[in-house]
């Protein structure tokens, strides 16, 4: 049967079940029966119910008039004082949408998370190419420019550990030989920024540069995603790591209690920039 749950694993703490059962929503399925709960989380039916109904009391979890789960908006609140993702994004803010009104296409801002990254903030553009991402969501790291950026600029050993992974291909212009990738994540270190042409989707290009923290360390990135049809990245990368070496400025001034400087956006490229990944 398809709700049937499963050997219920013993000896976890109720912490640890309550933390399963969140997991088990997913961007695909946001809505979930109390047997689906019971099924993924591995836990009774009798114990999945308590805990739902505890969440639900808090605000972690909201039920609909046909019984069905999704996540609460005070889970919502709660994640959103997360201090890698609300002062990052405020801070970048100005500068996202500064580039997003001198292009009109899809802006992205990313950070690393383990061995993936996770979307902080996206501005989309009304006609830019479609795009998977959405906030809060998670990517695989070799395929994008946000994620190439980061990459290239994690510790070794997550390096190694993403490119001893099986790579999965988007598209055929998917990297995903390790000896090519160490290739361009050099390269993406030289030139200081990343480009990513139709390995996600083939209609898609982005163009990503490193943020770093007041210690100089890459915290995040920025990027533009047009239409590759048409798009020239290096006359893109300029307007992509202006937004970046501001976000850097305003998160150096933060540290420092000063006020953020913003610099003058640039003017539209000479081109049709498109829309991509």
């Amino acid at each position: 049967m398809k709700d049937a749950v499963p050997t219920v694993e013993p000896g976890r703490s109720v912490t640890a079940k309550v933390l399963a059962m969140l997991a088990a929503f997913t961007a695909a399925e946001p809505e979930l029966t109390l047997s689906q709960l019971a099924r993924r989380a591995r836990l009774s039916l009798p114990t999945a119910h308590r805990r739902a109904a505890e969440l639900v009391e808090w605000g972690a979890l909201e039920r609909d008039a046909r019984g069905r789960y999704r996540i609460g908006l005070r889970l919502w609140e709660v994640a959103s004082l997360a201090p890698r993702g609300v002062g990052l994004r405020d801070a970048a803010m100005p500068f996202l949408e500064d580039l997003y009104e001198v292009t009109h296409e899809n802006v992205q801002l990313a950070v690393r998370e383990g061995a993936e990254i996770v979307y902080v903030e996206r501005i989309a553009g009304l006609h830019a190419v479609p795009v998977w991402t959405r906030v809060g969501g998670r990517f695989a790291m070799h395929a994008t420019g946000v994620g190439l950026v980061l990459l290239a600029h994690a510790p070794a050993s997550v390096q190694q550990e993403v490119l001893g992974l099986p790579l999965r291909r988007f598209t055929d212009r998917t990297v995903t030989d390790p000896k090519a990738l160490r290739r361009i994540l050099a390269d993406v270190r030289r030139l200081g920024y990343a480009v990513s042409d139709g390995q996600v989707t083939l209609d898609a290009l982005s163009v990503a540069a490193p943020i770093t923290d007041p210690d100089g360390e890459v915290v995040a990135a920025v990027s533009l995603v047009v239409r590759a049809d048409g798009a020239q990245p290096a006359a893109l990368a300029p307007l992509v790591q202006t937004a970046a070496r501001g976000i850097t400025r305003a998160l150096r001034a933060t540290a420092a209690g000063r006020p953020v400087m913003r610099s003058p956006p640039r003017p539209v490229p000479a081109q049709r920039p498109g829309s991509a990944r």
